[in-house]
């Protein structure tokens, strides 16, 4: 990276910071970027003195700013579009934030949820938190999650005192001002005793911190069974949240939003081998970027080439 782009980088990310009213430290949580690291780059040194050698600023920490600010290094080949999905999704996010609410966002995948929740992340970078679910997480995994993701400052081993120490870190984010937002991404993934601990969350902090689970329909379907089958904590969970589920709406298949500069027989090609919009990225940006790359127009014999697919 030369200098006139780390320059560029740098711009990027105090418009940034003006925007969102963030200092240096906050950029430092948020990055995991030394903090003596980001004040030599943002007096434009691109050298640092450790020990007694001087040494370059690593390419990755700018790269590390570049994202934070929505700076692009390279030409993107993906821009977000006003889906349905996206302006249900960014609605139901506003109102957790503004009231306090507890949602279930329900949508396909691939319909743009956790690419919804990453843009409003960028809007909020003070109070809107992304916990990713694992297939494989139980409820210590979660609470882990938590406390690295909001920075709570504990040594409880219990969960219950875990969970109490999250729900007092969040209190106190309230009361600074803040607007606070957990968004427990592809919650699909939740067990038993994950959805219990967002039954104690709930209670605790309704009207002080939204909490959403985004997640597909099988999220629901493993609510409605252990509801049936009376696990504990479960009927007094749905009740919580029952009126609190919002379905996204069906994915546009003819995706005109995405595809409709390309001929006929592309558009054609895309409709029929892409089934959300998480596939049709895929197909279209290494096509793209390839067509950028060697000067040829992208039609959907190009696009068999790029991704090897025989006629």
């Amino acid at each position: 990276m030369n200098d006139s782009k780390k320059r560029e980088v740098i711009e990027a990310l105090e418009a940034y910071m003006r925007l969102h009213g963030l200092s240096a430290n906050e950029i430092s949580a948020q990055t995991g970027i030394n903090s003596s690291y980001i004040s030599h780059m943002r007096s434009g040194a691109t050298t640092i003195k450790v020990g007694d050698k001087e040494v370059e600023i690593q390419n990755k920490y700018y790269e590390q700013l570049a994202r934070l600010s929505g700076y692009e290094l390279e030409k993107s080949y993906w821009s977000p579009k006003k889906t349905d999905q996206i302006i249900r999704m960014m609605a139901t996010l506003e109102d957790a934030r503004a009231y306090g609410y507890t949602n279930l966002i329900i949508g396909e995948t691939g319909c743009g949820k956790t690419f919804s929740a990453n843009l409003f992340a960028k809007q909020y970078p003070k109070d809107f938190y992304i916990v990713t679910v694992g297939s494989q997480d139980f409820i210590n995994d979660m609470l882990t999650k938590l406390i690295k993701t909001l920075k709570v400052k504990t040594t409880a081993v219990s969960k219950s005192r875990r969970l109490e120490a999250i729900v007092e870190h969040l209190k106190s984010i309230k009361l600074k001002g803040y607007k606070p937002v957990i968004y427990f991404d592809e919650s699909e993934y939740m067990k038993s005793s994950m959805l219990t601990s967002m039954k104690e969350l709930y209670d605790n902090l309704h009207g002080v911190c939204g909490i959403v689970m985004g997640g597909t329909d099988q999220f629901i379907k493993n609510l409605e069974k252990l509801r049936r089958k009376n696990k504990d904590g479960m009927p007094q969970f749905y009740r919580r949240i029952k009126f609190g589920i919002r379905y996204l709406p069906a994915i546009d298949r003819s995706f005109k939003a995405f595809i409709g500069e390309y001929d006929k027989p592309l558009q054609r090609f895309l409709r029929e081998n892409c089934d959300n919009y998480g596939e049709l990225h895929d197909v279209l940006v290494p096509a793209l970027r390839e067509a950028d790359r060697t000067g040829v127009e992208i039609n959907e014999e190009f696009i068999k080439v790029v991704l090897g697919i025989q006629n």
